[in-house]
């Protein structure tokens, strides 16, 4: 029910019935002579409702509805009118009125006011709380989107710096393996470059791309074995790369790079003893929500009941990053040179 009501009308006779009628239901109501006077007393006060008679003298309901509809924040308004013909009731609802009321001289149309002016204020209520509520959550959005969008900025940021510090260590070593006259030495602070570089990347990744939470893993493999394939120009290796694309997060997709590089690097060192041969990359998806990645070489081939080839770090890092990945590391003992072949969880790709 509402709680004060402004009631226009040119007959004074049913102004104060009105007035003495929805006064008796503990409603306030301020009753004016016309539209006009309706307009003017509601740009100095606020009504839960407005009721507007039909036909009045300076401005009539029709024409005070509009100028009230004009106002910002303007409340419901109900025409009342004394003429029987629909076309009246269309025209006032078309003109923006919340309902209409039949009245008569008598009053009796009283209780069909009351119950207008009452659905008219509950439906506003309604309304406004609705609006309030949008506006709240348009505010909570706007502000969790300048929060993300921030987080993003920060992260960039860190990744940047990780970057770069990652590449001052990686020169710092290549300065030492450069200066060291023990071949030993010199190779175990190249394999050290290696290795801080692939962590580098996926960082370089990071702050280069619009997506901080994750990293293309195809993308970044290929620059990893780009890097790689610099690293011996004298006697390169035919290093290949089939990657399909798969996005993981960071400390997964680190974990895929320093797998790829100790594998690849073992290969260079060991595989072709006499003269360089084939590396093939193979990154594809297996079963939906799987992947499966590979590196093999054509080489004198790698059996695993035998001493490994390597000095053995490389294979307790490729083992702690699968343990990383929650992946299992398989040697074919099929191929006739060396291929390893980890499968692991990946999200489902996405929809074609």
């Amino acid at each position: 029910m509402p709680k004060k009501v402004l009631y226009a009308d040119d007959e004074p006779g049913l102004r104060r019935l009105v007035e003495r009628g929805l006064t008796a239901q503990g409603i306030e109501v301020v009753a004016v002579e016309d539209g006009l006077a309706a307009v003017e007393r509601l740009q100095r006060e606020e009504f839960d409702v407005v009721a507007l008679d039909h036909h009045m003298p300076r401005l009539d309901g029709i024409g005070a509805l509009q100028r009230i509809h004009d106002m910002p924040n303007h409340p419901p308004v109900i025409i009342v009118t004394g003429e029987q013909d629909s076309a009246t009731a269309v025209a006032a609802l078309k003109a923006g009125a919340f309902d209409y009321v039949l009245k008569d001289a008598s009053g009796q149309f009283i209780p069909l006011l009351l119950a207008a002016l009452t659905g008219a204020a509950d439906a506003m209520r309604m309304r406004r709380a609705k609006e309030t509520a949008e506006a709240e959550l348009r505010e909570q959005r706007d502000r969790f989107e300048q929060l993300a969008a921030e987080r993003a900025m920060l992260l960039r940021e860190v990744n940047h710096r990780v970057g770069n510090s990652l590449q001052l260590i990686a020169a710092f070593l290549q300065l030492q393996a450069g200066s060291s006259k023990s071949a030993p030495v010199k190779a175990a602070l190249t394999d050290a470059t290696r290795r801080v570089m692939a962590v580098a990347q996926v960082h370089k990744r990071l702050y280069t791309s619009n997506d901080v939470q994750s990293v293309s893993v195809d993308q970044y493999l290929a620059a990893l074995v780009e890097d790689l394939a610099k690293t011996d120009t004298s006697e390169a290796p035919a290093l290949s790369l089939a990657a399909e694309p798969i996005d993981l997060d960071p400390d997964r997709a680190v974990a895929i790079g320093v797998i790829v590089n100790e594998l690849v690097l073992n290969a260079m060192k060991y595989a072709y003893p006499e003269e360089k041969g084939p590396i093939r990359i193979g990154l594809k998806r297996v079963n939906g929500k799987r992947a499966m990645l590979s590196v093999e070489d054509d080489g004198i081939g790698h059996d695993i009941k035998t001493v490994p080839r390597s000095t053995g770090l490389g294979r307790s890092i490729v083992g702690a990053m699968a343990t990383r990945l929650g992946a299992n590391v398989v040697y074919d003992a099929a191929h006739s040179g060396t291929r390893v072949v980890i499968t692991f969880e990946c999200s489902a790709p996405p929809p074609a």
